[in-house]
């Protein structure tokens, strides 16, 4: 007896310790689980590591560019006519980067033609495309008062129409022009001032993006400036949307740590322009090649629908693929924790395209993440429901339906005849490109459609802003040679001009596919020599050279995309920086005047206050294998010259 009760005891500690143990292990594991990346709108839960110094090569400035600072104040007096025109209102078409560059080229347009100008109406924005009617159209991502107020001594800018001229223009007694892209001054001197000067009113419509040339003569400096100060100072988005960015900022370096913003690029019209179809699989390729089969019968693109994409991939004419992305940011030294914010409204393939670069950077977030469907919702404004583009699947038929349905359908031949082929049902298509398995034509858009593109306007403006703010920006393609505005090389323009200094990195396409090619065989565990070309072919992206470089593709498009040097100054204690020219003579780089005493003075003071001990660079978070080169990059540098035979780990591919 007595041994059974001192079993029974022993079985009941033990039961005991078992259910100890068991909490034990559930406590910490829940306490651990901040160790694991999750998408959630508290980052502290995302990034667990806590505040860290930055390493100064990935995330400090650029020295070669601390000398540039932005200022777009007119200089000198720049020349209107005597007396007033008219007015000039405009509708323009097209996405954010369109609508972005061709309100800054009407501005200029009107203060050539000392014009009225009447708030431009984006068309994607209009309430007739199901937008809330708490916004009118320019209204919906801009702040109207601050775009006027910014630009009162510049231009006259009015929110509508007077009256009787509004009547007037709802009868068509009004003449409109559409522009070509990249229509000159005198254009507008010799054709559009007579009919302006004639009926007091006239209508410009913007398909392109491009208004007005990108580089203008020397005669038009300030013009420059003035759209330097409409992009950069006038065109601020509405409240809600600077909000909204700020608080995406804030979540994002909540624990101290930097962030880098990435545009993939990846944009069905983008890859159909340029014939990249064969870089995707199954239907993606049919929806790319049906798209540029549209761009061929409309004249967009002069060439035929099947081109060798793998040759147009080699030549640069692709955007880098996200899981190239994520090798390039490895070889450049960044940890896997590093967070990488992924801007843009559309990226063609979805999430499945996305894999390899999540797989190598956990912390890759977006708006959806780091924002609650109620902040988004409420950005977008109360708006009246709309029916659901998705059919929803057919009621099911109860059995007395169902025999009524046998009786009525009469008698059956012998032998029966094969059963028709299974119907498909809209509901069982899988997202909105179901229809290229039933029809050659690629429906209409219904409502919801134009609604959502209305969205997109939205969601690019936001990470737009958020990309301008980032510590570091990677664009997946830019300067893409289609001659419009592009979304990622605004971006890099409005860096240069905000934070000259700050990291941005301009990778050569063609460049790059070289080094892949030159690697294809062993590609996730590159030679260290491949590694040192790539690093040193982005961090010389990132400076000077790179600049200079960019500058030549991008600014005879958007002047917006290399601001410089009309929209900047240097101190006068300056680094002395050679000056570059491009092939017509006209400076790129380096003519920069010198900053005014006032601005120098504010400066000095600013560098005093920030003239405090920082920490250093940090190794802990990099690859052990590149641990000694992360605060020795001028060592990487000169291990990039030593010849082959003093390489330990030189591939014979290589």
């Amino acid at each position: 007896m007595l041994l059974k009760s001192k079993f029974k005891l022993a079985t009941a500690i033990g039961i005991v310790l078992s259910m100890l143990s068991l909490l034990v292990h559930l406590f910490l594991a829940n306490y651990s689980a901040g160790g694991i990346t999750r998408y959630s709108l508290h980052m502290d839960d995302v990034l667990p590591f806590g505040p860290r110094p930055r390493p100064r090569r990935l995330w400090g400035s650029l020295s070669t560019l601390d000398h540039l600072h932005p200022y777009a104040k007119p200089r000198k007096i720049y020349p209107a006519p005597d007396y007033h025109n008219g007015f000039i209102y405009a509708k323009i078409y097209g996405g954010f980067e369109k609508i972005q560059s061709s309100i800054c080229d009407l501005v200029a347009v009107a203060r050539l033609l000392n014009a009225t100008l009447v708030i431009p109406e984006i068309q994607a924005t209009t309430r007739a495309k199901g937008i809330s009617s708490k916004f009118k159209s320019f209204s919906y991502l801009y702040d109207e008062d601050q775009f006027i107020s910014a630009l009162s001594s510049d231009v006259a800018i009015v929110r509508g129409l007077p009256k009787d001229l509004r009547e007037a223009r709802k009868k068509i007694k009004f003449p409109t022009v559409s522009p070509k892209n990249s229509a000159t001054p005198e254009y507008y001197v010799t054709e559009v001032l007579p009919k302006l000067s004639k009926s007091k009113v006239i209508g410009i419509i913007i398909n392109g993006g491009k208004c007005l040339q990108s580089i203008l003569p020397a005669t038009l400096e300030e013009f420059q400036r003035l759209r330097c100060r409409v992009a950069f100072h006038a065109l601020k988005f509405r409240p809600e949307i600077r909000a909204l960015g700020n608080q995406i900022v804030s979540r994002l370096r909540v624990s101290g740590r930097p962030y880098l913003a990435y545009h993939p690029g990846l944009l069905r019209d983008t890859l159909a322009f340029h014939g990249c179809a064969e870089l995707f699989q199954d239907i993606h390729t049919e929806l790319i090649q049906y798209r540029r089969n549209q761009m061929i019968k409309r004249g967009t693109v002069k060439e035929q629908l099947s081109v060798d994409s793998v040759s147009r991939k080699i030549n640069g004419s692709c955007p880098l693929m996200p899981e190239e992305v994520g090798l390039l940011l490895q070889a450049l030294g960044y940890p896997s924790t590093t967070i990488i914010y992924l801007a843009g409204s559309e990226t063609f393939g979805g999430q499945r395209i996305l894999i390899p670069l999540r797989a190598m950077y956990a912390n890759l977030v977006d708006r959806t993440s780091v924002c609650s469907q109620r902040e988004l919702s409420d950005l977008v404004g109360p708006e009246a429901p709309l029916a659901s583009d998705m059919a929803h699947p057919p009621p099911p038929k109860t059995e007395k339906e169902l025999v009524d349905e046998w009786k009525r359908a009469g008698p059956r031949p012998r032998p029966l005849p094969p059963p028709p082929a299974r119907p498909y049902y809209a509901h069982e298509k899988v997202g909105w490109y179901g229809w290229i398995g039933e029809n050659d034509t690629e429906p209409d858009p219904s409502p919801v459609e134009f609604r959502r593109q209305a969205h997109r306007l939205l969601w690019d403006a936001l990470d737009y802003f958020v990309s301008v703010e980032a510590d570091a920006f990677f664009p997946g393609f830019h300067n893409d040679g289609s001659g419009w505005p592009d979304y990622s090389s605004l971006i890099m323009g409005h860096r240069l001009y905000q934070t000259p200094s700050g990291i941005t990195y301009r990778p050569d396409r063609k460049t790059i596919s070289a080094l892949f090619e030159n690697v294809s065989d062993h590609r996730y565990h590159p030679p260290r020599n491949w590694t040192l070309a790539a690093r040193q072919h982005l961090n010389n992206s990132a400076s000077v050279e790179g600049i200079v470089k960019s500058a030549m593709l991008s600014k005879p498009v958007s002047f917006l995309a290399h601001p410089l040097p009309e929209c900047s100054c240097r101190t006068p204690k300056s680094p002395g920086v050679q000056s570059t020219k491009d092939s017509h003579g006209r400076l790129l780089f380096g003519g920069e005047e010198e900053c005014p005493d006032w601005m120098v003075r504010s400066l000095a003071m600013v560098s005093t206050k920030n003239n405090e001990p920082q920490n250093e660079d940090y190794d802990g978070d990099l690859p052990e294998d590149d641990s000694s080169q992360d605060t020795q990059q001028e060592s990487d540098r000169s291990d990039m010259n030593k010849s082959s035979e003093q390489d330990e780990e030189m591939d014979p591919d290589d």
